[in-house]
């Protein structure tokens, strides 16, 4: 039992390069204990969630293996945002609105433009002399559902906008938003079978090639073990990143969009953004753009609405409405990501523009502040319509 123990602690813990964060846990959990600066406590939350990602992702392809890839392709869908799901919740409960919207928005935007807009740069660079070429069908359906989240998002700021400020408006909206929850709920329920079932051909046949087959390097109830411990793990940190996110802010000056738009979705997506870019190094352009897009669709059409659903039966006022600059950075988002994308191949000036424009957008929200007392009180803030 030692030995097993000690083989699996090699692999999960050590097995990655990122093992070095590690020491952040404990640090983040002592700083806390002992009532430390609250920004040292995000901080080191921030290190430690970042390795924690990246294994989540590894012991969900562990357990693949042994459950196939049907129940394998739900559970890497559930647990590859696990990061961003807890992040969101948690801020629910404490009634942080906008710090939810922004870390799912971010997280969107991060796939989008950084996870994708890397892979593309490096499998570019990487492949100079090859012609770079994917499945158009498999974007053209992420792509799709990516446009009917963007309508269910701009709806509510276009009634917002059309209608006026008012009681009534808001009553309005946060209805609208819960319908279209629902909708977006059940149209992400259609994607999943139509993915794993009815056109499965799309989604895995970029897998089947001349690849040696792999083996699980861990048995299944380690496995599970390991992966329960993780995410309790990063549940703990993800509440010591809700809770003194402000006071970060405060003390280094930065606004609360960056950190949750920018700093956030980058530890969360630790693990698509490696696994993305070294299958693009390997001219797997394919199972890249399936990470990318697959968790950017997964975080719009499925998180999103839960979180909005879930506040309802909390009785928590959550809207879909993301405010004229976040959902203008959204829409421009999803629009240049499906004009990259159209036309079946890739270089590396797409992947360097993709990235160019998360640049741009980073740069945008490190100097947007909203006052502090919104923040606090998850009061809706309509930036033109502050009127």
């Amino acid at each position: 039992m030692l030995g097993c123990f000690l083989t699996n602690l090699q692999e999960v813990i050590l097995g990655t390069k990122l093992a070095v964060l590690f020491p952040a846990i404990p640090l983040a959990v002592a700083a806390d204990y002992y009532k430390l600066g609250r920004p040292w406590i995000f901080a080191l939350s921030l290190l430690g969630l970042t390795p924690l990602a990246e294994r989540v992702s590894f012991l969900t392809e562990q357990i693949a293996y042994f459950t196939g890839p049907t129940v394998g392709g739900l559970l890497n869908a559930t647990c590859g945002n696990a990061t961003e799901l807890i992040i969101a919740i948690l801020a629910l409960y404490q009634n942080k609105i906008h710090v939810l919207k922004y870390s799912l928005l971010g997280s969107i935007l991060s796939n989008l433009l950084l996870v994708l807009g890397t892979s593309l740069l490096c499998g570019g660079l990487a492949n100079l002399k090859k012609e770079q070429r994917y499945d158009r069908k498999q974007a053209d359906v992420n792509s799709l559902l990516l446009l009917l989240g963007l309508l269910c998002h701009m709806l509510p700021l276009m009634f917002r906008y059309a209608v006026g400020e008012g009681t009534a408006t808001d009553f309005s909206t946060l209805e609208m938003s819960r319908a279209s929850s629902i909708i977006m709920l059940i149209a992400y329920v259609a994607y999943i079978f139509f993915q794993l079932k009815t056109h499965r051909q799309l989604f895995d046949s970029q897998e089947e090639g001349d690849e040696e087959e792999e083996k699980a390097v861990i048995g299944f109830w380690s496995a599970f073990t390991w992966l329960a411990g993780m995410t309790i793990i990063i549940a703990l940190l993800s509440e010591y990143v809700v809770g003194t996110i402000e006071a970060a802010s405060d003390s280094w000056g930065i606004s609360v969009s960056f950190l949750s738009i920018i700093l956030l979705p980058i530890v969360g997506n630790a693990a698509e953004h490696a696994g993305s870019v070294i299958f693009a190094l390997k001219n797997k352009l394919d199972i890249s753009l399936g990470v990318a897009l697959g968790s950017a669709t997964q975080i719009s059409m499925f998180v999103v609405p839960l979180c909005v659903v879930v506040a309802w039966t909390m009785n928590i006022q959550m809207d879909l409405d993301f405010s004229l600059l976040e959902t203008g950075s959204l829409a421009f988002t999803i629009i240049i990501t499906a004009f990259t994308l159209q036309d079946g191949t890739s270089h590396y000036l797409k992947g360097l523009l993709l990235f160019l424009c998360y640049i741009v957008i980073a740069a945008c929200f490190f100097v947007h502040k909203i006052p502090q007392s919104q923040i606090s009180e998850g009061k809706p803030f309509t930036g033109l319509f502050a009127a």
